[in-house]
């Protein structure tokens, strides 16, 4: 059963900023893309390998732009882990950037009901953690605003004025499982959340910096 919590409080998912070996080829990537006023990247050496443990998923109006998604990343250079495919709860695919961070890009409508765009309706990045329970509450410890709380599965966390990223959290394997990917992984995540709470890392070692408050 789903759980709304509505309290006031103001920290928030600022900024997502994902490390990569080459920035020059990851910002042309982006570009290429078309999510590249959603992220910012940072050149890391950092050791990683395996599944990083996390998603960023996008949400869009159609099947046909799904596709269009999924064809702009491939001709960038993207790996495709799931062809976009239709689904009990309409259609998606996957992809994997050269720099390794894996995209979802998916619609709930199952049929075109116009032409395909370029546009975004949502960004979500989801965390892959062990216990959802216990991550939701060091997040509201610090200030998140819980918006969507579905027991021990899912959580996801009122979205910031400022941010154009929405934070939810997913149960690692189901996350790996979801994606089409081992859920084994080791080393860096890759990947740093801005917010205005401050410097912290989370139970699962994804690691938040502070981040400026828009003006």
């Amino acid at each position: 059963m789903a759980t709304t919590t509505s309290t006031t409080a103001h920290t928030s998912l600022v900024s997502v900023t994902v490390e990569v070996a080459g920035l020059e080829a990851a910002r042309r990537f982006y570009s290429d893309f078309g999510v590249d006023t959603y992220i910012r990247l940072r050149a890391s050496e950092a050791h990683s390998n395996g599944f990083r443990g996390f998603t960023l998923a996008l949400t869009v109006s159609g099947p046909g732009t799904v596709d269009g998604f999924v064809g702009a990343a491939v001709a960038a250079g993207a790996t495709v882990l799931k062809p976009a495919a239709k689904s009990l709860w309409g259609y998606g695919g996957v992809v994997q950037a050269p720099d390794g961070t894996i995209w979802k890009i998916a619609t709930s409508a199952k049929k075109d009901t116009g032409p395909a765009t370029r546009e975004i309706d949502e960004v979500v990045l989801l965390l892959g953690v062990e216990d959802v329970k216990a991550t939701k509450q060091s997040y509201v410890g610090r200030g998140l605003t819980v918006a969507k709380s579905f027991g021990g599965k899912y959580t996801e966390f009122a979205p910031g004025q400022s941010g154009p990223v929405k934070l939810a959290l997913y149960k690692r394997r189901a996350l790996a499982k979801d994606l089409g990917v081992p859920a084994d992984g080791a080393g860096s995540h890759r990947i740093v959340l801005g917010s205005t709470a401050g410097t912290f890392t989370d139970p699962d070692g994804f690691a938040w910096e502070a981040a400026p408050t828009p003006s």
